[in-house]
């Protein structure tokens, strides 16, 4: 069997029978792609057979190397072939990613914003006077009280939010849902958002956020708006980026409601689907470790 028919069949096999996120497909297939790419440049066999672990550890140097790939972007390359590797087990003997090691990653603490980095933010979004201005207070705000990734911001429809329980619902990777409450302070602002539209902007399977063409928002034109309020906000552009509003979230929520919040309950917001994930963010307790040796009276 040659590979590229090899991936066209798990591709299918993720999306309807596991029943992955566009996303996740969408990855999954351009890394499997990427490697079929490789072998072809190479001059290797396409046969599925054929495939050895040399020739993925080569793909793997070439990822590190040529490409100068993050080895946290190669981990997920290597998730990706291994899953292959696995589904084709039905048609061979053996698994050509079998004893191959993901490089190791920097174990670097998650950036982000101060409590007044934050209200800095907040103070200016309160301020701005222009066109998209309640949009883009609402949209940021929403980030940074719920923790939701930007993909599912920007997926989001009036379907999902409830203003009745003050609750959302979102569809998160490996279309998993759950329901979020809604800070109370969020309300007023997102009725008063829902009212600015046209009835047929708020028709329950329309996009809660449009971009100036009144159609929806892509994650990379959020991306660019983000950079522009953070600059008008004074806050520096390029140190923040909006999965830091996701990292921010985390942060303040143990720092600032550690009576009220555990890693269980931080997971569950989150969406992670190991608690591995969500223990990054534990590195809050630096703060509580410095208090307590700085008032240790022993000299």
């Amino acid at each position: 069997m040659q590979l590229h028919a090899a991936i066209d069949e798990y591709v299918l096999y993720i999306e309807i029978e596991k029943n992955y996120s566009v996303n996740t497909v969408t990855s999954y297939e351009y890394d499997l792609q990427l490697f079929l790419s490789f072998l072809k440049y190479h001059g290797c066999s396409t046969c599925l057979n054929e495939i050895t672990k040399t020739q993925v550890r080569r793909f793997i140097q070439y990822l590190l190397g040529s490409l100068k790939q993050k080895p946290r972007s190669v981990n997920r390359k290597i998730s990706s072939l291994k899953s292959f590797a696995k589904y084709c087990l039905r048609y061979l003997t053996n698994d050509f990613t079998h004893g191959i090691e993901s490089p190791k990653t920097d174990d670097k603490l998650p950036v982000y914003m101060t409590l007044t980095d934050l209200k800095q933010l907040f103070d200016y979004l309160e301020r701005s006077q222009s066109r998209f201005s309640m949009r883009n207070e609402l949209m940021f705000k929403l980030l940074a009280t719920t923790g939701i990734r930007r993909s599912e911001l920007v997926s989001l429809t009036w379907e999902q939010v409830d203003l009745v329980n003050e609750t959302i619902r979102i569809d998160g990777k490996g279309k998993k849902e759950r329901i979020l409450p809604l800070h109370p302070h969020l309300m007023p602002l997102l009725a008063s958002y829902k009212a600015s539209l046209r009835s047929y902007q708020i028709y329950p399977t329309q996009p809660v956020f449009l971009n100036k063409n009144r159609k929806a928002l892509d994650p990379r034109g959020l991306q660019v708006i983000f950079k522009d309020v953070l600059k008008k906000a004074g806050l520096p552009p390029t140190r923040f980026s909006l999965h830091h509003l996701r990292h921010t979230f985390a942060t303040l929520m143990l720092q600032q409601n550690r009576e009220n919040v555990d890693l269980r309950t931080l997971q569950e917001l989150l969406g992670h689907k190991s608690i591995t994930s969500t223990q990054v963010y534990t590195h809050v307790e630096y703060e509580q470790k410095k208090k307590a040796i700085d008032s240790f009276r022993i000299f």
